[in-house]
């Protein structure tokens, strides 16, 4: 499965369907537009991250960490500015059900609202009455609680934040707006990463990305709490990062592993991976947006991608 890296370093067409991506189960076939082709719609940045797509004004947000910056990137111009600049070295970015932007920031170590009206809202910034190591994904529940994973990237050196010392294990929290109650959602990994809701919220998958083995778990949802944890996809040596689910179920990873596994892996319900769709970077994270949920877009490295799938992202990511 050799990635084919020339078609970056030119202007020729790319022949419908598009070799990058790769069927390898049939109940991906559905999901590929035979007359579509990744786009890099965005490049020269550090490390993208964060994408979050605003329907009501066709534009996606998204973060170059390193740069420590909020890019906008306008669907119908197809041109990127700079949004907010000292952002805090914002990693992961999602919409809270009021259509609030909702980051994680790994250099203040606080997860933050920006409200309708610009202003910035800190959401946490501490738990138990120690500092946060540096929200780093994030998702928010049909009922308005955001869920989150902290596990200090910021803190490891100067790049990605400000280094720092760790004080407290990294989990999974749950945030209740209504009464900023924090609570431990996840506490049973050793560097939980990207997340995401099923479709009927039944269940909860996140990421784990120890300096060992990195494995995609799933826990059963009872009471709005995360339980029964277990392993739902291992494809070591290659791994996850974020990760968003589509309304039949699929789970569609920003995916690392190297050449011919670089890009995005796409597993069904039941953990088996059913599709590929590669690039030529790693692929940090990802979500839904275009008019119709349907347009993928990828923050990999030092580009942005985009796709058209027959797929439609759950809301919430």
């Amino acid at each position: 499965m050799a990635h084919n890296s020339s078609r970056w370093d030119s202007s020729a067409p790319i022949r419908y369907p598009d070799p990058d991506i790769v069927v390898l189960d049939k109940r991906f076939q559905h999901l590929v537009v035979p007359m579509a082709a990744i786009e890099r719609i965005a490049t020269g940045f550090r490390f993208t991250e964060g994408p979050a797509y605003y329907g009501d004004g066709r534009y996606l947000l998204f973060s170059d960490i390193p740069n420590d910056t909020l890019v906008r990137w306008d669907e119908l111009t197809n041109s990127s500015t700079v949004l907010r600049h000292k952002a805090g070295h914002p990693d992961g970015n999602t919409r809270d059900r009021q259509g609030r932007l909702i980051s994680c920031e790994l250099g203040s170590r606080t997860l933050t609202r920006t409200e309708h009206d610009g202003t910035v809202t800190v959401l946490a910034d501490s738990f138990d009455g120690t500092r946060l190591t540096g929200p780093n994904d994030v998702v928010v529940k049909s009922d308005g609680t955001i869920w989150f994973s902290d596990n200090g990237a910021g803190i490891r050196g100067h790049y990605l934040g400000h280094k720092a010392k760790q004080e407290m294990p990294f989990r999974v929290y749950k945030l209740d707006p209504a009464t900023a109650a924090l609570t431990i959602a996840v506490g049973d990994m050793e560097r939980p990463n990207g997340l995401c809701f099923s479709p009927d919220e039944s269940k909860l998958y996140v990421v784990d990305t120890p300096s060992g083995t990195k494995t995609t778990h799933v826990y059963d949802m009872v009471d709005g709490k995360a339980v029964n944890g277990r392993v739902f996809f291992d494809a070591t040596p290659g791994f996850a990062d974020g990760i968003r689910c589509d309304t039949q179920g699929n789970v569609w990873a920003g995916f690392s592993g190297g050449e011919g596994q670089d890009g995005v892996a796409v597993f069904a319900p039941d953990g088996t991976l059913i599709g590929r769709i590669l690039l030529p970077e790693r692929c940090a994270n990802l979500c839904f947006g275009g008019v119709k949920r349907n347009r993928l877009f990828m923050t990999a490295s030092q580009s942005v991608y985009a796709l058209y799938v027959e797929a439609q992202g759950v809301a919430g990511g």
